[in-house]
């Protein structure tokens, strides 16, 4: 790895195996994993559902002031440090989950894990695909994230079997301890935050000038970026399907065992939904490539909003198992598509700030989402007015989305 630019493989696909890496353990397993997690909680310390989930979106309640600046060190240290120094984060919190007792020191966990998936998840991520292609971004986006939606297949039955075997407090120790052992290496010695850094080109066409002439979007500054119309439609769009989707991964397997599913059945429903979500991500990807982003995006948000009144359904394995495929299906496009419309309509200068942005609004519904759902079931014992309000927010945000025209300038918000 020392001398990447003699190998014949263009160095900027080591570093999306990096990206799918990262993205399989620190934001694949973590996410998708908790839920399963949460019945122990419920049934050994004690904690409510809305309890449960509220860790995590008190964690992005306390760190989102940080999202401001992640941007500006991302810049300002590269991802490459940013990343490395978020491992950690990931890693040590839920080691230390497997000795907790009290609430308190559940929140207190969930705030260290939520900095970690800041700082080691989706936006510097982002960032490091974008800054390596252009001509391929979208294909290489979509591999990037395959890491999280293969995370995402493998976390319920993998934490299925760590709680069944281990105990759940052994199980989040082990989780822990991988994701330390692998990441660290591999941001230490694969992951670089730009081609500069060994003197490439995005796409390695140093010598290609149809690479370097490759449409892309004038640089917006900050200031500017965020005066536009197309901003803060790209922010409601995707905070709300973030949202919607965040509240059915987290309530699942609750839900599930609601309706008569055992915790092994809603795991395995759970990871078929992921397991569709991954051959969504790789069709997402190209499509990205060969048609308009901001379409293709709004497209599938919307079908992921149309699959969640199947939950109504739930009890019939036939409707639960159709909901899996077009919902995990669909999916594929959460946050994948979101950094490739906000470089078409902004350029790359300010990228990384605009992203931690947007991140941090879609990660507060991400969790204010499950949150709501958790306290709407503790009211009602059901969750039908939860899944009918998603819905709902799921059609506005795709038409929110739908509504970004990126190649033509927009009225300044005042």
């Amino acid at each position: 790895m020392n001398h990447p630019q003699s190998s014949r493989v263009f160095y900027g696909w080591w570093v999306v195996l990096a990206t799918f890496l990262n993205l399989f353990f620190a934001v694949g397993i973590v996410f998708y994993g908790l839920p399963v997690f949460y019945p122990s909680l419920v049934d050994s310390l004690g904690f409510s559902r809305s309890q449960v989930t509220q860790g995590m979106f008190l964690g992005f309640l306390i760190v989102a002031p940080f999202f401001g600046f992640l941007g500006a060190l991302i810049d300002r240290v590269g991802a490459r440090a940013v990343i490395l120094f978020g491992i950690f984060f990931v890693g040590l919190p839920l080691i230390l989950m497997g000795a907790m007792k009290n609430l308190w020191q559940y929140y207190l966990l969930c705030i260290a894990e939520v900095l970690g998936y800041v700082l080691a998840g989706p936006i510097p991520n982002q960032v490091l695909v974008s800054n390596w292609f252009r001509l391929r971004r979208g294909r290489a986006m979509g591999y990037a994230y395959l890491g999280l939606g293969l995370g995402g297949v493998v976390a319920p039955l993998l934490s299925a079997w760590l709680v069944g075997r281990f105990g759940w407090r052994r199980g989040f120790e082990i989780i822990g301890i991988v994701i330390l052992l692998v990441l660290f290496p591999i941001a230490l010695w694969v992951t670089r935050s730009s081609p500069r850094d060994i003197a490439l080109l995005p796409d390695g066409a140093s010598n290609d000038p149809v690479a370097q002439s490759a449409p892309e979007a004038a640089a917006v500054a900050l200031g500017p970026a965020v005066r536009t119309a197309n901003f803060w439609l790209i922010l409601l769009g995707s905070t709300l399907i973030i949202g919607a989707i965040g509240t059915v991964i987290q309530q699942f397997v609750l839900f599930l065992r609601d309706q008569g599913y055992s915790t092994g059945q809603a795991s395995t429903v759970s990871s078929g939904l992921l397991f569709a979500g991954l051959a969504g991500r790789v069709a997402v990807g190209f499509i990205a490539d060969r048609y308009n982003k901001k379409n293709v995006m709004a497209l599938f948000y919307l079908i992921l909003a149309l699959a969640i009144p199947l939950l109504f359904l739930a009890r019939r394995p036939a409707a639960l198992w159709g909901f899996a495929i077009i919902f995990g299906f669909a999916m594929g496009a959460d946050y994948m598509l979101i950094p490739l419309v906000t470089a078409e309509c902004f350029g790359l200068k300010a990228l990384g700030k605009l992203l931690s942005l947007i991140i941090m609004a879609d990660s507060l519904g991400q969790w204010f989402g499950p949150m709501l759902a958790g306290k709407i079931f503790e009211s009602t014992r059901s969750y039908n007015l939860a899944w009918s309000i998603i819905t709902i927010a799921g059609i506005l945000g795709a038409a929110a989305i739908y509504a970004v025209a990126p190649h033509r300038p927009r009225k300044v918000v005042a």
